[in-house]
């Protein structure tokens, strides 16, 4: 399959909000969601995408317009649908960083001023990234710089940095080896990936997740790396990398195998589902699968699909 750099980042945005939507409808209560994903019994649509999927909206349309990415602009395109639909499942952190961008302040001064001036280390900077490794994917210098960029908005720390470059170096070589220019291996995809990521906690998880075979189940391996429970790029990438990496082939077993992990399963499911929907065969990503998830210019406001959530016995 011949693609230009954006119709590859629109593969990877439908993989992602793909993942995203279907992850977001198992949550509830484990008694109630474990048996459904034991059956692999597949949600009844509508799927609706969360806050990863509408600022990986704005990556997207930052790379169409432009073809790189600016922070001034990426930072406003984030403040301006945040503004006009703030009900995705934002987290509190990020809240307080788009409602301050939206009302004008300097996304510099404001991201750098989280957690007592540390910055945000959280996962936020890497569910939204795989459009930028799709995109740049013959060039992993720019690939690394343009993550790093769509970080900055909104993250400061260091780690987020790493987070991110790690998922968009995973997509790039997704890609790359979907397309046979390296051989489809998951070893190699984490090992290349860790050759680009800066040290850090996220880097050090990408080590470990080196080690938990593919054998293992998901249980297994998000014991060891976690699951996006502490919603940081340190405890979400490397898991997410570990299932994209197993499942390289196959973008439906890599769904279930990552929802199966449990904890921020939305995000997990996004960052999995962008990778693989570059590296497994087209079409990667089932038919139903897409005309399940929320078409990606709904106008449905909350209430709406809060009715539709209540309709169809959700929670």
């Amino acid at each position: 399959m011949t693609l230009n750099a954006l119709q590859r980042a629109r593969l990877a945005l439908d993989g992602l909000s793909v993942g995203d939507a279907f992850g977001q409808c198992f949550f509830g209560a484990p008694e109630l969601v474990q048996p459904r994903i034991e059956q692999r019994s597949v949600p009844l649509p509508p799927w609706f995408w969360t806050d990863d999927t509408a600022m990986a909206l704005s990556v997207f349309e930052e790379l169409e317009e432009r073809q790189f990415v600016d922070r001034d602009s990426l930072a406003r395109r984030f403040a301006d649908r945040y503004r006009r639909d703030d009900r995705r499942g934002y987290g509190g952190t990020a809240h307080e960083i788009l409602g301050a961008i939206a009302l004008g302040g300097d996304w510099r001064a404001i991201a750098q001023g989280a957690f007592d001036g540390q910055g945000s280390m959280g996962n936020g900077s890497a569910m939204r990234v795989a459009p930028i490794g799709a995109f740049f994917a013959d060039d992993l210098v720019a690939v690394v710089e343009q993550a790093r960029a769509s970080a900055e908005p909104t993250h400061a720390h260091p780690d987020s940095h790493a987070g991110a470059i790690a998922v968009a170096v995973a997509a790039a070589i997704a890609w790359q080896m979907g397309r046979g220019a390296m051989p489809c291996s998951g070893v190699a995809l984490l090992r290349a990936v860790r050759a680009h990521v800066p040290g850090g906690p996220t880097a050090s998880g990408i080590e470990r997740a080196l080690d938990v075979p593919f054998a293992a189940d998901a249980a297994t391996a998000s014991a060891e790396l976690g699951n996006g429970s502490r919603v940081l790029c340190s405890d979400t990438v490397p898991f997410s990398l570990w299932c994209a990496a197993r499942h390289l082939d196959n973008f439906e077993d890599a769904l279930w195998t990552t929802v199966s992990g449990l904890g921020d399963r939305d995000t997990t499911c996004a960052i999995v589902g962008g990778i693989v929907a570059l590296s497994a065969a087209p079409p990667a990503i089932p038919r139903s699968f897409l005309e399940s998830r929320e078409a990606l210019d709904s106008t449905l406001d909350y209430l709406e699909r809060h009715a539709i959530d209540v309709r169809i016995g959700r929670r």
